[in-house]
């Protein structure tokens, strides 16, 4: 496919605005090996090939493990390989990504009420919302994968 626009060479203030959420997220104390998990996962459900690109390499280079990130999509059947708090945000992370089907159930909101404290709940939304910000502009605009060297 073919890339429809670069948006931050059309409007810089509108990548700027969704950098600003990013670095919020990117201060606050959730880590970056559950952020890049929790990228991964939405990138997974919106198929956005870009962020997958980067944030797949991304979460390796935070600790992941290859064998997490290989099974971060079948996370609920992958039993211990993800901890209960990683596990509470990728089940947050579907069901905010997929807001429409079911909205957010109590089950999810008190697994992950449980597992994280309140400032963290807040930056786990922000997190999965600014993702989401990010594929829906990369899908939309088609923002090519770069080519790797061969």
């Amino acid at each position: 496919m073919e890339q429809r626009m670069s948006i931050r060479e059309i409007a810089p203030d509108a990548y700027r605005a969704a950098m600003g959420l990013q670095k919020y997220v990117n201060a606050g104390t959730l880590g970056t090996k559950l952020i890049a998990l929790v990228d991964i996962r939405a990138s997974q459900i919106n198929k956005c090939a870009w962020c997958l690109n980067m944030h797949a390499p991304e979460a390796v280079a935070a600790g992941a493990t290859q064998r997490q990130v290989d099974l971060v999509a079948t996370w609920e059947e992958a039993g211990s390989i993800f901890s209960e708090r990683e596990q509470a945000a990728l089940a947050l992370t579907e069901q905010v990504t997929l807001i429409s089907e079911q909205g957010v159930t109590d089950e999810v909101w008190d697994r992950v009420c449980d597992a994280f404290t309140g400032d963290e709940v807040i930056h786990l939304l922000m997190a999965i919302s600014a993702i989401n910000v990010w594929n829906r502009m990369n899908v939309t605009a088609r923002t090519a994968v770069p080519v790797e060297d061969a």
